[in-house]
């Protein structure tokens, strides 16, 4: 598997280079509109739920190493957006950042067996772990993330407001 991100520039919350390929219409994340937290969750969300379908599909030989590769690049796109748009309203998720690597980890041991329903079944547990963890991050930065909002849109519609 390839490293999605540059170490110096995920953190810092910059744009990173997108390793998917140009036909994804999620691959140009440019154009998605800056610091929208709820698409960015649940594109992360539904590849993480995806990837664990695809390991369902890799157990059984209905899926190849480098179907569930190239879903974890997606992925770690996805979760570099989310970095962003929540450092867009200022929110850090720096407790957040090895998730990819934990991730990685995982897979990385899981895909260097033979494929089988066993093998995944003792790969699991690690992989839910992981994500749970992220949810668990995500999940606990939503209070925050709301007061950004409301602050953001009292701003906006506020009487001082000459735009």
């Amino acid at each position: 598997m390839s490293a999605y991100y540059p170490s110096s520039s995920y953190a810092e919350g910059q744009p990173v280079a997108n390793d998917a390929p140009a036909t994804d219409p999620q691959a140009n994340y440019q154009t998605a509109i800056p610091g929208d937290v709820s698409t960015a969750v649940k594109d992360l969300l539904t590849s993480t739920k995806r990837l664990q379908d695809m390991l369902k599909l890799w157990s059984t030989q209905q899926a190849t190493e480098g179907d569930v590769s190239d879903l974890y690049v997606q992925i770690g796109h996805e979760f570099n957006v989310t970095i962003t748009a929540f450092a867009y309203h200022h929110i850090d998720l720096s407790d957040l950042h090895n998730i990819p690597t934990e991730l990685r980890t995982v897979l990385e041991h899981c895909l260097s067996e033979d494929p089988s329903p066993e093998i995944l079944e003792t790969f699991l547990p690690d992989l839910r772990k992981v994500l749970f963890r992220l949810l668990k991050g995500l999940q606990s930065r939503q209070d925050p993330w709301r007061s950004a909002l409301e602050r953001r849109e009292a701003l906006r519609t506020s009487p001082l407001n000459l735009e």
